[in-house]
């Protein structure tokens, strides 16, 4: 595994005395990482800059409150703002949301790609243009499945969808297992996430990495670009030659909306909406080590699919907000309950804009009619999975609404989502700053450079056009991957 120490002075503690570098990136998550270890590995100079602070995988025990203290943006209280209010979290900390995510990995569905090309003419973007570059992240974050005994509450899910006779899978994920396994029988090994995989590639290749720094504008000085910087209080300007917007679908168009950049920026934002429900089993499901859920069921996907969530006792706690009365079972018995969720594409569309005297960007988005009755819709199939799994009570994430005990309670689940009770989250965030040949649309061409400025570019999951009905971690990091081996194409 590897620690932030192991790097010597490539990791930067203090403001350097050198300000110009070639090429500055911004963001360490996926898409800065792999954007720097790109360039590094082409032998080109590069400085990444992150916003957040560097830790090991070990410091925080993962999906705990310090974890999400420390490593999420706000403590991941961070809301979207619409008809529905949706809670959305992204990762603040060198590695982005690989650092905290469960790396689930799906490729693109083909039909998703067929609509990039037709509706906003994104060039060499097929499933065949894409395949080299799946199987090299594949390779570089060892894609594997689970050779250990699944979690019990992921578990349930499959089992639920058999007994309904309804498609289930195991979903890989960024995952080297080293053969050895726990008392439980969970397959031990180390997440391949970016501070063990891309990160240590651009170190070990001459790349910088300074962490802890955040970029404020940018603006052009003749032939160069000028990052006004802020670093714990003190103002730091750098500049360079060609800069990598890597911030993420929120923070990347913020950023180009206050450096005055604003033609397709942060206007066509994207989610999944989620509604989660708490169930409460008979039997002991779950444990401390329990490990991550990837079990999915995508029998009525693109509408919506069904997944296990992370169920720790700090997340159950959260997820029965919406059940004070019922608020005394995570104590007694949170290893009899697991979180599970209705995950929908997204019909709906938002935007990301800058506020005046306010560092963080007002985040928008409405659920069309189309997407609440969706996730009505999904949210009962999923409650009948549940019960057809051994259920014994279920809590939707809807406040004040009754514990349903059967299948006879499901008539007092709405037909279609209330906009004052519901709660829904979202963990994948895109299409904010979306890529393609039409100028109508598109902030960007096919391969990241801004429309109309020759290096400027971006390379994160606001580049995707549209959402994609599944995680969009993998196709976000085959299209950087994809963009920036056309960068050094274009830049030898």
């Amino acid at each position: 595994m590897f620690n932030k120490n192991d790097f010597g002075a490539a990791v930067l503690r203090e403001i350097p005395s050198k300000k110009h570098y070639k090429h500055i990136v911004i963001g360490s998550g996926p898409g800065g990482a792999i954007t720097g270890c790109t360039l590094a590995e082409a032998g080109k100079e590069v400085l990444v800059l992150e916003e957040g602070d560097y830790y090991d995988l070990d410091d925080l025990k993962p999906f705990s409150i310090d974890e999400m203290k420390y490593k999420y943006r706000n403590g991941g209280l961070t809301l979207s703002f619409g008809n529905i209010k949706v809670n959305y979290v992204e990762g603040k900390c060198v590695g982005g949301g690989s650092e905290v995510n469960s790396g689930l990995y799906h490729r693109a569905p083909p039909a998703v790609l067929k609509r990039w090309n037709e509706e906003f003419n994104l060039q060499n973007a097929s499933n065949e243009d894409l395949e080299p570059f799946y199987r090299q992240c594949e390779a570089d974050v060892k894609i594997s499945f689970n050779p250990g005994k699944f979690p019990l509450a992921s578990l349930k899910l499959a089992d639920g969808a058999i007994s309904k006779g309804w498609s289930q899978q195991e979903v890989p994920r960024w995952f080297s297992y080293n053969g050895k396994f726990d008392s439980y029988g969970n397959a031990e090994g180390t997440k391949m996430s970016m501070t063990q995989t891309y990160l240590p590639r651009l170190l070990k290749s001459g790349g910088k990495l300074f962490p802890g720094i955040r970029c404020i504008r940018i603006r052009k000085v003749d032939k160069y670009l000028e990052l006004q910087c802020n670093k714990k209080g003190e103002s730091v300007i750098f500049t360079c030659e060609y800069v990598f917007f890597c911030a993420g679908a929120i923070h990347t168009p913020a950023l180009l909306r206050k450096s005055g950049f604003k033609n397709n920026i942060g206007k066509s934002f994207r989610m999944h909406p989620t509604i989660k429900v708490t169930a409460l089993f008979n039997e002991v499901i779950n444990h401390l080590d329990m490990g991550v859920p990837v079990h999915q069921v995508k029998e009525f996907s693109p509408q919506f699919s069904f997944g296990c969530s992370i169920s720790t006792p700090a997340y159950l706690a959260l997820s029965m907000n919406d059940h004070p009365a019922y608020s005394s079972l995570v104590k007694n018995e949170w290893n009899k309950m697991g979180i599970y969720y209705v995950m929908t594409n997204a019909e709906g569309k938002g935007s990301v804009k800058t506020l005046p005297y306010y560092s963080d960007p007002l985040v928008s988005y409405s659920l069309t009619t189309i997407e609440k009755k969706q996730l009505a819709e999904g949210l009962r199939k999923l409650c009948e999975l549940l019960f057809a799994a051994g259920a014994k009570k279920l809590f939707p994430s809807i406040t004040d609404s009754i514990a349903l005990t059967s299948e006879n309670d499901l008539s007092s689940l709405p037909r279609i989502v209330d906009d004052a009770t519901t709660n829904l989250m979202t963990i994948h965030l895109f299409s904010s700053c979306p890529m393609g040949e039409n100028k109508s649309l598109c902030a960007t061409d096919s391969f990241g450079r801004l429309h109309n400025h020759d290096n400027i570019f971006i390379n994160d999951a606001s580049l995707l056009p549209t959402a994609l009905g599944v995680n969009a971690q993998k196709t976000s990091m085959e299209v950087r991957k994809r963009n920036f081996d056309h960068f050094i194409q274009q830049n030898v």
